[in-house]
């Protein structure tokens, strides 16, 4: 998915526990050498698309957080 100007892939990755890890992974698209970040096991879940859910919901607010840091700086 696209927010605010980032490329967003969330994932998740099934644990032998039986769990889902929340992964993520987030592409500044504005940069062609691409600014990327990755976040993994964010939380866990019994649910895959809990996880995945998770994961969207966490990168939209880190991503508006950067943002409104930039604003104030």
């Amino acid at each position: 998915m696209q927010y605010k100007g980032f490329e967003v892939a969330a994932s998740a990755q099934a644990m032998p526990s039986g769990l889902y890890a929340a992964n993520l992974t987030i592409e500044h698209r504005r940069y062609a050498h691409g600014a990327s970040f990755t976040f993994d096991a964010l939380d866990y879940f019994f649910e895959r698309d809990h996880a995945i859910a998770y994961a969207a919901r966490w990168a939209r607010l880190w991503i508006d957080q950067r943002s409104a840091r930039r604003k104030r700086g």
